[in-house]
């Protein structure tokens, strides 16, 4: 297997690639794949042996002068290698946030509809939401801030971090190989969520400065 994944702006993306993007068949139509290339800015696409796998819609920006890595959409065709897809494309994801952002902490932030989309957010901390734990001050903050920069805040529960309805115009959509290891603390997360309505959960955690170093290497 020879995974390779690339990053390019998203103005340079052309018809024949938003057509292949449908090839993954996962969550997305083709209105939604046109308004991710339009809201953000850098597309990465994960292949292997060649046929596309993933595909990543994000940005690099700064909210209130703190680094961030908005991951704006993210689907993973449903394959046995779907784990290593999602390795590649995270990876590419702190590599781009390790060359903008050198020694500074960095939040990372996206949406999911399902607990299974959370394997990405392994490697930060201070996640929040967490279970357990009672999001308040700043925490809450980051939650109103990201659900306006997704654009869906007139839905949005700063209190558990849901997005009621209308949340789906983007999302980390990724099944997992092995749902049956899903913590049930991840999993009571989303009890609030409908899919069906467009419900999304937004999260958020950090990469501290040194672990990012580690993240975003290239192998």
């Amino acid at each position: 297997m020879s995974l390779e994944v690339a990053t390019q702006d998203c103005s340079a993306l052309t018809e024949a690639q938003f057509e292949e993007f449908l090839t993954i068949e996962g969550s997305f139509t083709a209105e939604q794949f046109a308004k991710a290339g339009t809201d953000w800015v850098l597309c990465t696409l994960a292949r292997i042996d060649g046929k596309l796998h993933g595909v990543t819609f994000s940005t690099l920006e700064r909210i209130g002068g703190t680094p961030c890595v908005l991951l704006g959409l993210m689907t993973i065709k449903r394959t046995a290698k779907r784990d290593s897809v999602l390795k590649g494309l995270m990876t590419e994801a702190y590599h781009r946030a390790l060359m903008a952002f050198p020694d500074e902490d960095v939040v990372v932030g996206s949406r999911f509809a399902t607990a299974d989309g959370m394997e990405a957010m392994k490697a930060v901390t201070d996640m929040i939401p967490t279970f357990g734990h009672r999001a308040v001050g700043e925490e809450r903050a980051w939650g109103r801030r990201l659900a306006r920069r997704f654009g869906v805040d007139s839905t949005y529960d700063e209190k558990t971090f849901i997005v009621a309805s209308g949340g789906q115009s983007g999302f980390l959509d990724h099944e997992s190989l092995k749902p049956e290891k899903i913590s049930p603390e991840i999993t009571s997360l989303f009890e609030g969520v409908n899919p069906k309505k467009g419900g999304v959960l937004i999260v958020h955690g950090w990469t501290m400065a040194e672990s990012l170093v580690k993240l975003g290497a290239r192998v």
